[in-house]
């Protein structure tokens, strides 16, 4: 299906019916829109939209919680007035229900500075070293490790490596201290110009490194190590994918047509550290994978919103439209070169290999669950190597007001088959017993490999990716015990000295942003 596509911009910053303060003020001691609170009494949310004292704002959040949250009958309705911070109201206005594992249900509720959401989404930037670290264990006796670093940081030029294990921050004990003040504030920086010495505990052996970094704002590459792996039946394409961000979309176009121009046969995509992104470009993404045989008239993703609106889009306006696999480029950055229309490549093959860890979230699971929706009878197969993925089927429109971007689930996504009920994630069918409830799919469970770099074809996951493609055959999952990355390694007795990343610009990583529609599925 051919589609003719314009340019989407993040909801955010789309319209003005979504947007700002418009004329309205923004002193807090004044100007509020005359209102009692009645308990279960919801005037409409426009009535508060752009007028920015604190009691408006507040009232806006509420009545606006009540038409588009998607658990809306969970929330417990409060009086405005009884809390004094805008942020601090937002945060009650969500479920405290759980899943079937007892997991938070609604683990994904945030509010950031509106400036700020858009040069994260628009640029790709992210707060921190210049490395990516994984927290395989977050209470004591904890274990954090170096997964990756980003080309051309200071962290690259210092020889950073995966598989470095952190063991002191500022000389403070990574693995066994009570501090988690100093632990969150050396490995979460929030302040450009910080200076942390980190020490290290190199791979394969005892031997330590103290290397001192400076905090600061770097670009994360989406796109990384595309490779082509020669067998003795076919070339195979490797592709770490990183991030659903603007950047991406140039990248992946560039990376499928060096695919389809080396003929490969299989494809591994490896999502084991994507947290999500643009909803759109995993359609695009499936597209590419798959082809038009596959995906021709089929839906990526129908978007349900709660049963106040069953066939409207309540932020939109517009009867709601599934998302196609979109077989054109959209152009999310206007200065990648390529005009928006163009057809994207695609490799059209019969399967997938994705590799997957519980860093694998939001549009990256739509991305699994969009191709798992593709039905038998056109063959293609999903074959997850990894561990289980974070569970996030849910999604926003991230939404403005008064300068504020607030991320609140306003809906679920099901596939062309239509599931989607996967709070718990999914997870390769021969998964060790788990504490989690999660949706399986055909594959092999491997942990995570912090002995060889990623791409490497002797990394657990990719070896096992390519083994599975020979034989049909799994590694024993005892077998790689002394690797990491099922689940997190944390109880609920000890979550109390566990270690952990609350800011926005790392939340923002975990997301399933909607676009607008071409102007044809509107």
């Amino acid at each position: 299906m051919t589609t003719q596509l314009i340019k989407p911009l993040v909801i955010s910053a789309l319209s003005a019916a979504l947007l700002a303060c418009g004329g309205g003020t923004t002193d807090d001691s004044g100007g509020d829109t005359p209102s009692s609170w009645s308990q279960g009494v919801f005037a409409p949310s426009s009535q508060f939209k752009g007028q920015c004292s604190a009691l408006n704002q507040k009232n806006w959040l509420r009545s606006w919680s009540n038409e588009t949250y998607l658990w809306y009958d969970e929330i417990i309705d409060r009086d405005p007035a009884s809390i004094a911070s805008v942020e601090e109201y937002f945060h009650t206005l969500k479920t405290t229900a759980t899943t079937a594992s007892g997991a938070q249900k609604d683990k994904y509720h945030y509010v950031i500075p509106t400036d700020e959401w858009q040069q994260r989404q628009e640029s790709g930037t992210v707060m921190g070293y210049g490395f990516n670290f994984e927290l395989l264990r977050a209470a004591p006796p904890r274990e954090v490790m170096v997964s990756y670093t980003e080309p051309g940081t200071p962290a690259n030029a210092a020889g950073v490596r995966r598989g470095w294990e952190i063991i002191a921050v500022n000389g403070v004990d990574m693995i066994n201290s009570n501090d988690i003040e100093a632990l969150n504030s050396a490995l979460y920086p929030e302040t450009k110009g910080i200076q942390t010495e980190f020490t290290f505990k190199l791979v394969g052996s005892n031997e330590e490194r103290k290397i001192t970094l400076t905090a600061g704002n770097f670009v994360q590459d989406p796109v990384m190590n595309e490779s082509i792996i020669a067998t003795n039946d076919g070339n195979v394409g490797y592709l770490q994918f990183n991030s659903h961000n603007d950047p991406a979309e140039r990248q992946l176009y560039d990376a499928f047509n060096y695919f389809a121009s080396n003929n490969i046969n299989d494809l591994v995509v490896d999502l084991r550290y994507n947290g999500g992104g643009l909803l759109a470009m995993a359609a695009q993404l499936g597209y590419m994978i798959a082809g038009t045989y596959n995906t021709d008239n089929l839906i990526f993703e129908k978007t349900v919103f709660n049963d106040k609106h069953p066939t409207i889009n309540p932020v939109t306006g517009k009867p709601l439209t599934p998302y196609p696999f979109i077989d054109e480029y959209i152009g999310f950055d206007p200065a990648s070169g390529i005009s928006a229309g163009t057809k994207l490549p695609s490799l059209n093959l019969e399967r997938v290999f994705i590799l997957a860890s519980p860093g694998t979230c939001s549009a990256s699971e739509a991305l699994i669950n969009g191709l798992n929706g593709i039905p038998a009878a056109r063959g293609f197969k999903v074959i997850l190597i990894g561990g289980n993925t974070c569970g996030k089927p849910y999604g926003f429109y991230p939404t403005d007001n008064c300068d504020t971007t607030f991320f609140s689930i306003q809906f679920t996504g099901v596939n062309h088959a239509g599931f989607g009920d996967y709070a718990d994630g999914f997870a390769p069918e021969n998964t060790p017993n788990t504490t989690l409830a999660p949706e399986y799919v055909k594959g092999c469970a491997v942990p995570d490999d912090f002995t060889h770099l990623l791409g490497d074809k002797n990394e657990a996951m990719l070896a096992a990716a390519l083994n599975y493609r020979a034989s049909g055959v799994c590694p024993a999952p005892a077998s790689a015990a002394g690797l990491k990355g099922y689940e997190l390694q944390s109880t609920a007795s000890e979550m109390g000295l566990s270690i952990g990343d609350n800011r926005w610009q790392t939340q923002l990583k975990n997301n399933r942003i909607v676009t607008p529609l071409p102007k044809e599925f509107n």
